[in-house]
This record gives C-alpha cells, sequence and structure tokens, in this order.
C-alpha cells in the first residue's frame, strides 16, 4: 500500500530556512548519479592501455535502465581506466571523506570474466594507474585469479580490506558502502545484503576523490565490463553551507 504524505515531507528544522517548503532540501547531500542513458567520451577522463592488435571502447549497448559496456584490447594487461570529469578536460575529484560526514557508493556492473580480469570502482584519487598504482581511495576491487571481491579503504598506499564475497562470469552485482558517522564504520552490501565492515582507520581524510571505474585483462583475451549505473552522495561539509 503506497503511503500519502499530502502536508508534506522535510528533511529541514521548523525553525530553517527550508522548515516550510514541505518537500525535501536537496542540497543537504550532494549527490552523483549516473545511469548510462547517455554516454560522452568527453564527460570522463579515460586512460588505455593497448598492446594488443586493437583498440579499447567505450559504447553504449542495448538493455533496460541503460547499459555501458567498456572492452580492453586483446593482449595480457590491457586495460581501460575511467575518471569523472564532467567535460572539463581534467579528472573531477568531486568527494571527500570526512569522519563526522556519511558517505554512500553504490554501484550495478558485471565482468565477462570473473577470474582472469581485474577491477577497480569506486572513489579514487587522480591516477592513471587506477589498477596498480592507487595511493587512496575508497573502491572496490577484484585481483586477477580470484573472484573474490574487497571494499578497499586506503590512505597513503596504506589499506584496510573488507570482503564483499565473489563475482561470477557476465553475472550482474550490486555494491555498495555507507560510511556511518555514528560509528565510524564503513558498512559494505553486496546484492542489498550487509556483507561486513570496516574501520576509518586508514579513510584518505586529506584527498578529494573521483568517481572512477577501470578493468584490466588478466590474460591475452580481451574483456568486458557492463556498467549498469554508478551513484554517490554525501552529506554537505559544514551547517552555513545548507
Amino acid at each position: 500500500m503506497t503511503t500519502h504524505f499530502t502536508s508534506g515531507v522535510t528533511n529541514v528544522a521548523a525553525n530553517g530556512d527550508g522548515g516550510r517548503l514541505k518537500s525535501p532540501d536537496p542540497i543537504k547531500y550532494h549527490v552523483y548519479h549516473e545511469d548510462f542513458d547517455k554516454y560522452t567520451a568527453s564527460d570522463w577522463v579515460i586512460t588505455t592501455t593497448e598492446a594488443g592488435g586493437g583498440d579499447a571502447t567505450e559504447a553504449l549497448a542495448d538493455g533496460d535502465g541503460g547499459l555501458l559496456v567498456i572492452t580492453n584490447d586483446a593482449a595480457d594487461n590491457d586495460s581501460d581506466e575511467l575518471q569523472w570529469a564532467g567535460g572539463s578536460g581534467g579528472v573531477i575529484e568531486s568527494f571527500k571523506y570526512e569522519a563526522a560526514k556519511g558517505l554512500y557508493f553504490k554501484t550495478r556492473f558485471k565482468v565477462s570474466d570473473a577470474t582472469q580480469s581485474d577491477f577497480a570502482i569506486g572513489l579514487i584519487i587522480t591516477d592513471t594507474t587506477i589498477i596498480d598504482g592507487v595511493t587512496d581511495g575508497i573502491f572496490f576491487e577484484k585481483d586477477d585469479g580470484s573472484t573474490s571481491v574487497n571494499l578497499i579503504i586506503k590512505k597513503d598506499s596504506t589499506e584496510t580490506s573488507v570482503s564483499c564475497g565473489t563475482a561470477s562470469d557476465d553475472t550482474f552485482m550490486t555494491l555498495a558502502f555507507y560510511y556511518d558517522p555514528k560509528d565510524r564504520k564503513f558498512h559494505v552490501y553486496k546484492d542489498n545484503v550487509e556483507v561486513g565492515s570496516g574501520v576509518n582507520t586508514n579513510a584518505p581524510d586529506d584527498e578529494e576523490l573521483a568517481v572512477s571505474f577501470a578493468l584490466q585483462n588478466g590474460e591475452a583475451a580481451a574483456k568486458s565490463m557492463t556498467l549498469d549505473y554508478i551513484s554517490a552522495g554525501k552529506e554537505r561539509t559544514a551547517n552555513t553551507e545548507l
């Protein structure tokens, strides 16, 4: 049964400047969402490794909800890495972890080969070697030769890892984390079920981070990643900004 709030709902205190608006104040949160109903290459900084005989590609595909498919060239360790740029020509780092503010990331995607591939997806510092060289970020990661997926919480190359279960060939999975400022933990979800949590000891609190994702071949054969959506959100940094 649908619940109707005919008098309105708000997340603003009664004496706040939006308290009489009768609708939630969107300014209380910074939100990014991409459903991949459209794709413009210039919205991303794209770094490719192409030692094979072809080229990496990024293209929309038919599918309910909108899909983006990235496909690597066919040599071992060929990769395709994308970081949000918003058409600016450079990576835009628009999220920053703060211990007192909630932080959220969620994505649904699949990889063609769950064993012979590496992937990373989440909030990551600007880097042209996302798979192998990231020093700071909060992101989901899987290494070549394994199907195990982990949330990596990393500052200055020191990390905390939280197990998220396993990936399967050509099978969509939903991964999410929520940093809760009340208990100072990152709560991790796979397919909408909480599977673990990690402390904030190595949270990158001194760097801005960008929405990022990357795929690397684990053998001399082209691999692909299909993304349904990416969503991220964070509480604003100070009440004075509301």
